[in-house]
Parts: C-alpha cells; sequence; structure tokens
C-alpha cells in the first residue's frame, strides 16, 4: 500500500459558480439568504456570495476525477472501498466567480490486519488557491479498501 503514498493526481480549475452554490443550499436546506442574494451577502459582511460549508465536494464532483476514474488511477478495487472520514479546513473565504486551483495528493497509505482479514487506510489530501495565489481550504478524504 505504501506504493501509494506521495501519488500526485491531474490538477484541475474550476470556476465558482453562482447557480452551484444555490442548487447546493437548496439542496440541503439552508435558506440563508447568504447563498441566494449578493446583497444579503454584503448586508452579512461578505464581498461576494460565498459557499456553503460542503461546497467543496461540489467543486470535486464537477472538476476532478469521478469515483470509478480515481479508484483505477490509485488501483484499486471500486466493490471494496468504504468511505472512512472527510474534513474541511477554510483558510480564506470562497466566493461565487472565484477561479480555483485544485491539486490532490495521497498523504497517507496503511495497511491494517486483524482477525476478519485486512484493511487499507489511504488519505488524500487537496488544496484550493483561488485566483490571487491563496490557498484557501484543505480537504482531506480517508478511504478504507478491504481487502
Amino acid at each position: 500500500m505504501n506504493d501509494l503514498l506521495g501519488i500526485e493526481l491531474e490538477p484541475y480549475s474550476m470556476s465558482v459558480e453562482k447557480g452551484k452554490i444555490k442548487e447546493l443550499a437548496k439542496a440541503i436546506g439552508d435558506d440563508n439568504p447568504i447563498f441566494f442574494s449578493m446583497e444579503a451577502a454584503k448586508a452579512a459582511g461578505y464581498e461576494g456570495i460565498p459557499v456553503p460549508l460542503t461546497f467543496l465536494q461540489v467543486i470535486d464532483y464537477h472538476g476532478g476525477y469521478g469515483f470509478q476514474e480515481k479508484m483505477a488511477e490509485l488501483k484499486l478495487n471500486p466493490e471494496k472501498i468504504l468511505h472512512g472520514e472527510q474534513e474541511y479546513e477554510y483558510l480564506g473565504d470562497i466566493y461565487a466567480g472565484d477561479e480555483l486551483q485544485v491539486t490532490s495528493k495521497i498523504i497517507r497509505a496503511d495497511t491494517k490486519i486483524g482477525s476478519s482479514g485486512g484493511m487499507d487506510f489511504i488519505t488524500e489530501e487537496t488544496r484550493y488557491t483561488n485566483q490571487n495565489g491563496e490557498l484557501v481550504a484543505i480537504a482531506k478524504i480517508t478511504l478504507i479498501h478491504r481487502h
């Protein structure tokens, strides 16, 4: 499993679309007007329409690797994958209209053997840098690959 450690996935860029912010806010039932109106966002002290907290998943879904494609790249069996953990660290604001540069790499790859067999724990770190060169967010996902 350590052969995955340090693998870097193909970087990509993605525009933050106002419509996608609205779609996510509606889908999660968040009716906060800052996600729908520039006036409401500015009145709340934002420079623009901000993204909801889990919006980075939208960026990854529309701009990054698809699940099957990522599993093929990492040479993992998609039928044996479990979602172990997900975390987001926001270092700056992300607004509608921002252009994000996205890079990902595997930062952890361990195997644990137990009485019911083994499992691989693979942690991917994704970094989001805005059009001004500012690192605005870091996401980490841990996948569990069952043997």
